[in-house]
């Protein structure tokens, strides 16, 4: 099974580079799939690349699930 994760995009570095946070971890990840991505914008990432941009709202909704799914796992229940 595969994991593709919401992240927000915090610097552009070079043609086709981006710094992504992912919940306060920074990862240079590879922007040549997805094209016109900017500052602020959230990004599906896979093993290092952006697979395609994702509504905000979307991105909020998944990282809250993402979130609660968490703490599930910490507590053994969930909250």
């Amino acid at each position: 099974m595969c994991l593709a994760i919401p992240a927000r995009v915090v610097e552009l570095v070079g043609a086709d580079q981006a710094i992504v946070d992912l919940g306060g971890v920074r990862k240079t990840i590879s922007l040549a799939l997805v094209d016109a991505v900017a500052v602020g914008d959230y990004v599906i990432v896979h093993v290092g690349y952006a697979l395609s941009k994702l509504d905000p709202e979307e991105a909020a909704a998944t990282l809250a699930l993402f979130g609660e799914l968490a703490s599930t796992t910490a507590t053994g229940v969930a909250s």
